[in-house]
């Protein structure tokens, strides 16, 4: 067993540490009970993110998971309603299916494409006729990913988000973004926030990956949408009470980290060329647009994903495999170049083992 002298954790954007302006925001924060309504430190976040993202009001969330599970269930306060929304999509996969666990809601998939996005066409042809609602379920809502984390952080454009928006229009529905890494997005194409969600009715967005928080997301949209939102935030057990002091933190992470977002990317693309490079190993650069880097290993490298994760433990750097023969770093504001180099080094270290024992060399 190596001795591990360095630490690099690039599972997600979600592991890093509060810094110490964030830490000190956190024990100045002036508090109040938000569940009554009173926090001045939750009230002033929450009228940022809106500020922000184009929405009249907003509403502070434990987690991106909560964010999203309200704001479906806010669009579909009807059990049997359905929405549409990707096969790759955060919502569908990752979220426990907590929309028909808790609120009778169907999901109807369209396949994302590579970029993140879904055909319009093929959305259009899942809108169920509402003519025939004594067997459909009725179609209520589209969510979008944006970036689309399983596609890689890709990035979708205002361009298209305002053609689906236009199709929910047209057939009398709501559009919900999971804006989870929104500024990840807004950065990479040089397009304002509010410029990206202005076609959605709802959206959430999330302070704990990109932006470095410590904890929470925001839900923006309408104040009628959130003032329904915050009584199924105290449903689901998200009324918490002096939560000035988490927002305190997130507050600074906006302050702080968002001029650190195109470093970020920048490191990233290092990564996914530097990784491109090593034999056994492919990326594919030209995707690489945000934080995220997935790689494939090639079916003659003798090595699977799971084992080379636990081989590069040993050397101190941290990554999730992300299926058969596919493994994923995340870039954030606490990996430096040196720590991008350094895991470039520990995977050709890894990689070179691996060849030696099977008499490569």
């Amino acid at each position: 067993m190596k001795m591990v002298v360095r630490t690099v954790d690039l599972r997600s954007d979600t592991v890093t540490r509060p810094t110490e302006a964030m830490r000190n925001a956190m024990a100045n924060a002036e508090v109040d009970d938000d569940v009554l309504g009173y926090d001045p430190t939750a009230q002033r976040l929450e009228a940022e993110m809106a500020r922000i993202t184009g929405k009249e009001a907003g509403l502070f969330v434990p987690s991106g998971t909560m964010g999203n599970l309200i704001s479906v269930l806010t669009h579909c306060q009807i059990r049997g309603s359905e929405i549409i929304l990707g096969d790759y999509s955060h919502i569908h996969i990752y979220e426990n299916g907590g929309i028909s666990t808790l609120g009778g809601v169907h999901p109807r998939t369209v396949k994302n494409n590579e970029d993140g996005t879904m055909d319009l066409d093929l959305i259009e042809a899942a809108i169920r006729d509402p003519s025939f609602e004594i067997c459909y379920p009725t179609t209520r809502l589209i969510c979008l990913e944006n970036s689309q984390a399983h596609s890689g952080g890709r990035c979708l454009s205002a361009e298209y988000t305002d053609k689906v928006g236009e199709l929910a229009k047209k057939y009398g529905l709501k559009l919900h973004i999971d804006g989870a890494r929104i500024f990840n997005a807004s950065v990479a194409l040089g397009v304002p926030v509010h410029r990206l969600v202005q076609a959605a009715d709802s959206v959430s967005v999330c302070l704990s990956k990109g932006l470095g928080a410590p904890v929470g997301s925001v839900i923006v949209g309408s104040k009628s949408f959130i003032a329904r939102a915050k009584i199924l935030r105290k449903t689901l057990g998200g009324g918490m009470r002096q939560i000035g002091v988490l927002c305190a933190a997130a507050f600074t992470a906006l302050q702080e980290n968002l001029v650190k977002l195109e470093g970020d990317h920048r490191k990233a693309k290092i990564l996914a060329a530097e990784l491109n490079k090593i034999k056994g190993l492919k990326v594919d650069v030209a995707t690489v647009e945000t934080n995220i880097v997935y790689c494939d290993i090639l079916k003659g490298s003798r090595i699977s994903e799971a084992e080379l994760v636990k081989t590069l433990e040993q050397y101190g750097l941290l990554i999730l495999p992300e299926g058969p023969l596919r493994v994923r770093f995340v870039l954030h504001h606490q990996i430096s170049e040196s720590d991008v180099h350094y895991a470039v080094s520990c995977i050709q270290r890894a990689l070179a083992g691996v060849a030696e024992e099977n008499g490569d060399k």
